[in-house]
């Protein structure tokens, strides 16, 4: 099974086992002098563990007091780091994986005031409109010192026992902005024309080969397009018939594998996909650069599925798989692809928590993490091998098998529990049903399917169309009860009108017991739900009207998959009102007053969808506490959040249970 997924492939002299490759993602989890943390360790190690041919790690600091991305990142820029950087070489090689660290600097896309200068060093005066940081044209000096810096970073890497080095050229970092004639303005050897702008890398490649050898393996990541009709200049930047160029130059200057991928952070969401972008839809750059050169090529594009992964090494469209967060949410994907375990892989479902809990992580609380992997970052604390095995086969209580119920039933039958689950909907899965019916929404349902699979195996009991009484609980004579019934759309009594005919929840547009067609349908509210909705309704043939009392759209939604869905819900000619708060529903007349100006205006529509979040549901809530000593309240019923949320306190409930 998948012949071609598992056949090994040399990259320069590193024989790789497989066609898997864990490519680098940051995850905020190194010690904050830059060392390896022994909680790296155990994150790569379960990677390796979990069968992936190839661990790259997260970018390297080439230069840690000013070129951070964020305050807990490796480092290579000293030789301290070198026995950190062996164990976790080691670590990684006591599965049969191999192991490259990737080496950056961030420049115009890094924080200055976190990294103590003024300015960001780049290849011209360019500043980022992503984060809009004070960015200066480098001189001559400091480039050949930062070339330097890389230089020595790969050397360390080498001597720490580490199997290749991957320069990071992609997604607008440093050796990117030299390669782009969007960010690369300059006028001097560095600039101008194709030789130039590629000058920086070559130099870096040119004294990695003499510090360590000819055959010592250097992949090279870069942007094969930038892109930049994402970010309204499609004339600039590089374009997919450049990176070509690029590879042949690479292939020329004799780099051992290719690693494409795409975007700029003006052009973030191709470079880390929302859920609106497919499975396999940039692998067109791998493709043509596979057919440019002979050296290995790596492709990521969405890739989840081993079977996608098996048919796109057949059509040598790429010699390599890659792809971060597949195993970020699965550390196991790759055992459980060769093993024909295929119902059992946890597929990345394209949330993006990943990315938002990372970008805030430095003035957050909230630690990076994985929405559908509560162990990923946790690995030293949080593991199926360490998992007391102590439920000697008491019976539990989980009243709800949404993805909260199902998360702590999966855990404890794990720990030898025995817990019988009640599911008063004639399906599992709660919340993720609706949250998977809007438009490109469906990789959402991946989570019911796994976390069914997985009830299915451990023989977990599941009681579809049952609200228990208090009867059938006591009948149990639980340990304990894990209570996980959701949460209820909030439909606020005080606007007038709220229970009219033609008013609605999303949950009736979302479940298809209402369905509006050739309407013209006002939507009250643009969390992420309410705009999912419209867009539904957008796809159903409707006049969408979106209103919110918030001085934006989208108030709370990351702004990736905002701009994601609004994209899409805008290509209708959707009406977006923020600032209008809803005073009062009379028939098909929805009364607005505008928060800045308390001005009230009128509208007429057809329909009415009022999504303003939901509470927790409180059924059997204080009988429950009274009638049982050991409660636990899961995933809304604790307060009403998102997946995360879900799986978090399913998850933690369960193996803390004591």
């Amino acid at each position: 099974m998948y012949k071609k997924l598992f056949s090994a492939k040399k990259i320069g002299s590193m024989e790789v086992p497989n066609r898997i490759v864990m490519t680098a993602m940051g995850n905020h989890i190194a010690n904050e002098d830059g060392t390896v943390s022994e909680a790296d360790i155990a994150f790569y190690g379960a990677r390796a563990k979990g069968g992936v041919g190839l661990v790259i790690t997260e970018c390297a600091c080439v230069d840690f007091a000013t070129g951070k991305g964020n305050l807990r990142q490796m480092s290579v820029d000293d030789d301290k780091y070198i026995p950190g950087l062996k164990q976790l070489a080691d670590e990684v090689h006591k599965y049969g994986s191999c192991i490259a660290v990737q080496i950056y600097h961030p420049g115009r896309q890094g924080i200055a005031e976190m990294n103590g200068v003024e300015s960001m060093k780049s290849a011209s005066q360019t500043e980022c409109q992503c984060v809009h940081q004070p960015t200066h044209e480098m001189t001559t000096d400091e480039i050949k010192e930062m070339a330097g810096f890389f230089i020595s970073g790969a050397k360390r890497l080498k001597e720490a026992g580490v199997d290749a080095v991957e320069l990071h050229g992609a997604h607008g970092y440093l050796i990117g902005q030299f390669l782009s004639p969007y960010t690369n303005l300059r006028t001097d050897e560095y600039g101008g024309n194709f030789e130039n702008r590629m000058r920086f890398l070559d130099e870096i490649i040119d004294g990695i080969r003499k510090e360590c050898g000819e055959d010592y393996p250097i992949i090279v990541r870069y942007s094969v397009d930038e892109h930049m009709d994402y970010a309204g200049h499609p004339e600039c930047g590089l374009h997919l018939q450049d990176g070509v160029e690029i590879a042949k130059h690479l292939e020329a200057k004799g780099v051992d594998a290719l690693d494409v991928s795409a975007g700029i952070y003006e052009t973030m969401n191709v470079a880390w996909e929302p859920v609106g972008f497919d499975q396999g839809w940039k692998m067109e750059g791998p493709q043509a650069v596979k057919k440019a050169v002979q050296i290995p090529v790596i492709g990521a594009s969405v890739i989840r599925e081993p079977q996608y992964a098996e048919q796109v090494l057949e059509e040598e469209k790429c010699d390599f798989i890659g792809s971060a967060r597949t195993f970020f949410a699965d550390p196991d994907w790759a055992v459980k692809a060769r093993e024909g375990r295929e119902k059992e892989i946890r597929k990345c479902i394209s949330c993006l928590y990943c990315m938002e809990t990372l970008m805030a992580a430095d003035l957050s609380p909230v630690p990076m993490g994985c929405a559908i992997n509560f162990q990923g970052c946790r690995e030293s604390q949080y593991n199926d091998d360490t998992l007391k095995k102590d439920g000697n086969g008491r019976t539990v209580a989980v009243i709800g098998a949404g993805p909260a119920g199902m998360e702590a039933a999966r855990v404890l039958a794990m720990r030898g529990f025995n817990p019988v689950v009640f599911e008063k909907q004639e399906q599992a899965g709660g919340q993720i049903v609706l949250a998977s019916k809007p438009p490109k929404k469906e990789k959402t349902g991946w989570l019911v399917e796994y976390q069914k699979h997985q009830l299915e195996k451990l023989g977990v009991e599941v009681r579809l169309n049952t609200a228990p009484t208090m009867e059938e609980l006591k009948a149990l004579e639980p340990y304990a009860v894990f209570v996980s019934q959701g949460s209820k759309p909030i439909m606020p009594r005080s606007i007038k009108g709220i229970d009219g005919e033609q008013v609605y929840t999303p949950v009736e547009i979302l479940n298809g017991s209402v369905t509006l067609k050739d309407k013209n349908v006002c939507v009250v509210g643009s969390g992420m739900t309410g705009i999912e909705t419209a867009e539904l309704l957008c796809e159903q043939g409707n006049k969408v009207s979106v209103f919110e009392m918030a001085d934006d759209i989208g108030p709370g939604i990351f702004f990736q998959n905002l701009i994601d869905v609004l994209g899409r819900v805008n290509s209708y000619g959707t009406m977006l009102y923020p600032k209008h708060r809803l005073v009062e529903l009379d028939g098909t007349k929805a009364v607005f007053e505008t928060t800045d100006t308390k001005e009230q205006e009128s509208y007429e529509f057809d329909a009415v969808v009022v999504s303003l979040g939901t509470a927790s549901n409180t059924e059997l809530k204080e009988e429950i506490e009274k009638e049982f000593e050991k409660v636990e309240f899961l995933g809304d019923a604790l307060k009403a959040g998102r997946i995360e949320n879900a799986i978090r306190t399913g998850y933690l409930a369960a193996a803390e249970l004591d």
